[in-house]
């Protein structure tokens, strides 16, 4: 079948040959292509929405033929969640608790711990527990070890491949859209399980932690001058390893257990001596746990970001480690051997994920835990493979060779070694008896899901067998013939009507109407036409309306369509013709007025409005209930459209009133027969004969706006002949320069003057300033808020400094409100010395003085994106030196400048220093931020100080620091240790809930 477009343009080709009164029937079934051939099955490949009458690729290929029963139902089989024998169960990934689940993982597959946990007495019985079986109410355990407990019961005898740890991970007020440091989560947990076992009774329970994971070291120093040994015993759970520089974990431990020197400034008090010593210092272990867990420090803090990031050395580690060589004092018994391996997949310390490799105690095989999937190792080796990131760094280094019993790993952040002499456990604990109830419990609501959901699946087959059978037996009546019965029906039904996957629904051809309530022309493509007998079972079987029978094709909107594409095609050959016709001369007394902006832009707007027209009926406008609801809208709306519409043709040449404009420039003449032939494009517009006599209300306007003009310009001549000083901003009265001939001087608002130098430069743009509102200066008492003694900054933007004679000529040209009256008196004392005083008219106001500083202070501390300054400055320099800034108190002083009262000094910039944008609301913490990018300096070396005051509030605003506007800022650099850490700590709650571990700075 030809392309959609070549039928659209074959459906309408006969209207280059015949005219709108000649449409027949055979024209408008041309146009809803009613005759066109219908596409053969396997010819044609997919459907011609431009054919009505195809009816191939509409989805009935799925149908047509033998079916397997699988692909009537989207449930996976139950089955595949079930526990296969003589697995593991996963558990699920929550989030971003992949790095929990793994610790879950290792601490399960301890035999030492699972027991401890099994005999943690519960404060649930097994006749509590088979309470809740019968109540069927779920059970809720009330502390962390309780939520663990019932979380290794399930691991064990859980039917189900993988369990969902959510209750576990809210007791622990953990994030699960955010990835913890999972290093530090294992340090924070094994505490907290440590205090929480630590209260129960049985040894067996109580000392668990301490007997597997606890160890002891010793930080040793030794006194240069006198020998003299001190020791500092510590516990230790785990061992925090470097690994920077180091491509084996024996030289990881070696560093660690390295003698560091003590000497210059870092010298050691001895005890002994009395004195400030050399000495060397050093670590010395002294007892070793029979699980020993061995951090790999991947994870570092980046001084340069502010942020922490990955390492990936390559590191290597033998599955066997005798720690003897390492030890004190050895009897040769500290032989371990590798039990798991923890892995972050990833290239960021913030994203990635993460999976562990464990020995299973009992067989010695290893398996792979990764959430949910488990996979189980080849042989009884470790197979860590291939560790692919899940984002491939281009800086990543080539994997070294590794000897037989040695692995390397670029990606292991824990390992796990436990002791040789350990002995192998045999047999596996028993759950206890309540624990094991509730198992079985979730073990039946697993069962009964599997259940329904083979009911479900042979629910879905029985449909789609009936679907199949349906549509073998209707498609087949689907085609109707070339001259039998037929009806439209949407092809999208059809589509939906074949598709198992959606519900069918009653046919809906409300959107395929036009304004007539017939099948819209341009909507065809969206149709197909089937035979009357299909459709009237369609009808029957699912509803729906109105029914497009062949009484449905619409004249009305076809003999329109055909009338658009004829003034097309006509509209080129019109151009050419007017564009001669427009060069001709018009005779006197003859012709039409048109506007010259209409005639440059006519085939423009005339091609726009048939544009428009397809496009109302491609829209269709269809009713319902006998309204349109488009015409609704239309009425809504109908001010606001017309008020946004561009111009129509030759209304450009129509005054505010209707009329003719007075504008000549704005329009030309044409003869009468260019003027029908536009009229035949745009028939209602307005029309102007040579002899139609321009507005007369737009003349008398006019005449009355050159009057106003002239007067404009002439009062603005006067006032600027009369206050030229004032205009020009010269010669301002100035309070630390009073003549001594002048005792008084007045006072307007700085907004008056504004707005009357606007007027001034553009008279005939701007309107006259008529009076003076110096009641923006005065309290609601009728005092002064401005006090002219102490005046700050933002005094100065309110007012302008009036001379006694610029006050007469004022009084003259506006009309004031209240007078403002500033005087001086100078008072001479007997030592021959005087003093001013300045009195105003009216009073100052103090109280509401006081309030409008007050609020001048609020408002410096309110903004956003303003600019303060940040002068870096060496050592040698002092950080309390005096920041710069405008006072806000009354008390502040008031320079005089060449304009009065000095309202800003523009900040100079000098070496060393930046500006910044910042808003009030914004933190110390984010300032320190823009600082390093600024600066390169990270946030814990800077010292700041602004007006001698240290700003060390990181959670304070700029605002509540007093920070304001044009504000300089020191910034003093304090080097710090390279190796600095940033420290992270961690909440605890033993009893769990939120909050439980929550991780702060």
């Amino acid at each position: 079948m030809a392309p959609r477009l070549q039928l659209e343009k074959a459906a309408w080709k006969w209207t280059d040959t015949v005219r709108p009164e000649e449409v027949g029937q055979e024209h408008i079934e041309a146009a809803y292509r009613v005759r066109l051939e219908p596409c053969v099955r396997g010819i044609c490949r997919r459907n011609c929405k431009g054919n009505p009458n195809c009816l191939v690729g509409v989805g009935e290929h799925i149908w047509l033929g033998e079916i397997d029963e699988n692909t009537f139902h989207n449930i996976d089989d139950p089955n595949s969640e079930r526990r296969k024998k003589n697995t593991f169960v996963g558990l699920t990934n929550l989030g971003a608790t992949c790095y929990v689940n793994t610790f879950v993982q290792v601490w399960f597959l301890n035999m030492e711990l699972r027991r401890a946990l099994y005999l943690y007495e519960n404060s649930w019985s097994a006749e509590k527990a088979e309470q809740c079986i019968q109540e069927d109410k779920e059970y809720e355990p009330q502390t962390i070890c309780e939520h663990l407990q019932y979380l290794f019961a399930l691991l064990q005898n859980s039917n189900r491949r993988y369990i969902d740890p959510s209750s576990f991970i809210k007791a622990l007020g953990l994030d699960t859209g955010q990835q913890q440091d999972a290093q530090e989560f294992s340090k924070l947990f094994m505490s907290l399980l440590e205090d929480t076992l630590s209260k129960q009774k049985e040894p067996i329970v109580k000392n668990i932690i301490q007997e597997q994971f606890c160890g002891q070291y010793a930080y040793v120093t030794i006194c240069s001058q006198c020998s003299r040994e001190s020791r500092l015993v510590s516990k230790f759970y785990e061992l925090e390893l470097n690994i920077q520089g180091h491509k084996q974990l024996t030289e990881c431990i070696a560093e660690f257990l390295k003698e560091e020197k003590l000497e210059g400034d870092n010298r050691y008090f001895c005890e002994n001596c009395q004195s400030k010593q050399n000495a060397t210092r050093k670590i010395r272990l002294l007892d070793l746990p029979p699980t020993l867990n061995l951090q790999l420090m991947r994870f570092v803090f980046d001084r340069q970001t502010g942020h922490k990031k990955k390492l990936n050395t390559y590191i290597g580690f033998s599955e066997t480690l005798d720690m003897d060589p390492y030890l004190d004092q050895t009897d040769g018994t500290y032989s371990y051997e590798l039990s798991a391996v923890l892995i972050h997949r990833g290239v960021s310390a913030y994203s990635g994920h993460y999976i562990a490799h464990v020995k299973d105690p009992q067989t010695g095989e290893w398996y792979k835990f990764n959430d949910e999937d488990i996979e189980k190792m080849e042989g009884k080796k470790l197979q860590l493979g291939i560790e692919e990131d899940l984002e491939q760094s281009k800086t990543a280094p080539r994997k070294p060779k590794c000897g037989k019993g040695i692995h390397c790993s670029r990606n292991a952040y824990m390992l796990v070694y436990r002791l040789k002499t350990v002995e192998k456990q045999d047999v596996t604990f028993e759950v206890p008896a309540f624990l094991q109830k509730l198992v079985e419990l979730d073990n039946c609501k697993f069962e009964e899901w599997c259940v329904e959901m083979v009911d479900m699946r042979r629910e879905s087959v029985d449909k789609g067998k009936a679907k199949h059978e349906e549509v073998k037996e209707l498609y087949q009546r689907l085609p109707a013939g070339a001259d039998s019965a037929y009806e439209f029906v949407p092809l999208e039904w059809l589509q939906k009507w074949l598709d198992e996957s959606t519900p069918t629904k009653p046919i809906d051809n409300s959107k395929c109407l036009c304004s007539h309530g017939k099948l819209h022309p341009d909507k065809i493509s969206l149709m197909k036409r089937i035979s009357q007998h299909a459709a009237d079972i369609f009808y029957k079987r699912y509803g729906g309306s109105p029914r497009l029978t062949d009484d449905a094709l619409c004249k009305d909107c076809v003999v329109e369509r055909c009338r658009v594409l004829r003034l097309k095609n006509q509209l080129n050959e019109d151009y050419k013709s007017l564009t001669n016709m427009v060069k001709l001369p018009v005779e006197s007394n003859e012709g039409f007025w048109i506007g010259k902006s209409s005639l440059r832009r006519w085939r423009q707007l005339a091609t726009e409005q048939l544009d428009q027209q397809e496009e109302d009926l491609a829209q269709g406008d269809w009713k319902v209930n006998g309204e349109s609801p488009k015409a609704c809208e239309e009425g809504i709306d109908e001010e606001k459209k017309e008020a946004d519409s561009e111009l129509g043709f030759n209304e450009d040449i129509i005054c505010q009133h209707g009329g003719l404009s007075i504008s000549e420039s704005e329009r030309r003449l044409i003869s009468e027969a260019a003027w029908y032939k536009l009229k035949e494009y745009f028939p209602t517009a307005p029309e102007f004969r040579h002899s139609q006599e321009s507005c007369s209300q737009c003349k008398v306007l006019e005449q009355e706006g050159e009057r106003h003009e002239a007067l404009h310009k002439m009062m603005a001549n006067d006032q600027k002949t009369a206050l030229p000083n004032l205009f020009q901003d010269k010669n301002r009265p100035l309070l630390g320069s009073w003549p001594q001939d002048t005792a008084e001087f007045f006072v307007v608002s700085q907004f008056f003057v504004e707005e009357w130098r606007k007027f001034i430069r553009r008279p005939t743009k701007s309107n006259p300033v008529m009076s003076i509102g110096n009641s923006l200066l005065l309290c609601p008492h009728g005092g002064l808020m401005i006090s002219f003694t102490n005046m700050t900054k933002e005094d100065a933007k309110l007012i302008a400094p009036i001379w006694p004679a610029e006050w007469d000529a004022i009084q003259k040209l506006f009309i004031v409100d209240h007078t403002i009256k500033i005087s001086r008196t100078v008072v001479t004392r007997e030592d021959r010395t005087f003093t001013v005083d300045y009195e105003s008219d009216p009073k100052l106001c103090p109280d509401c003085r006081e309030g409008l500083l007050c609020q001048q202070q609020r408002d410096l501390r309110e903004y956003a994106q303003a600019t303060i300054y940040i002068h870096k400055v060496v050592d040698r320099k002092k950080v309390n030196g005096t920041a710069k800034r405008q006072k806000l108190s009354g008390q502040g002083h008031v320079s005089t400048q060449k304009q009065g009262v000095r309202r800003s000094t523009r900040h100079r910039k000098v070496r060393g220093e930046r500006a910044l944008l910042v808003s009030a609301n914004q933190t110390l913490k984010e300032l320190k931020i823009q600082i390093m990018h600024a600066f390169s300096v990270a946030p814990f070396d800077q010292n700041l100080s602004i007006e001698g005051k240290i700003l060390s509030d990181d959670a304070a605003t700029l605002g509540n620091l007093g920070i304001v506007p044009e504000s300089v800022i020191l910034l003093k650099f304090v080097c710090r240790r390279k190796d600095l850490k940033e420290p992270v700590f961690w909440g605890i709650n033993p009893r769990g809930g939120p909050g439980a571990m929550t991780r702060r700075r």
